[in-house]
């Protein structure tokens, strides 16, 4: 659901139980409140949970360059980890310009 979700749900149910003091034979609105706070609470922790490997810093991958070794991607999630690889190919040395002309 997220963050945004889980909290509105989380304070809505907050209102509906200890700000709401309507007496209906119905529904209960305390029972409610207490509903929708734990369905809030319960999102709220799986987002914590996910959000490292679906959304959060997995979205964006940075390439670390290690002075001295391979390059390699940052990846978080599941499944098999794969590396990438970056190969530079080393420019020759520029010519020396030419020297003076013979006399």
């Amino acid at each position: 659901m997220g963050f945004v979700i889980s909290l509105l749900l989380i304070g809505v149910g907050a209102i509906l139980t200890w700000a709401v003091t309507d007496n209906s034979d119905s529904i209960n609105l305390d029972v409610v409140g207490v509903v929708l706070m734990v369905v809030g609470l319960i999102s709220f922790v799986l987002t914590l949970f996910f959000w490292e490997s679906w959304w959060g810093a997995g979205a964006v991958r940075r390439t670390r360059y290690v002075e001295g070794g391979d390059a390699y991607a940052r990846r978080s999630g599941y499944g098999p980890r794969r590396r990438g690889y970056v190969v530079e190919e080393e420019e020759a040395p520029a010519a020396p310009p030419p020297g003076p002309p013979p006399p």
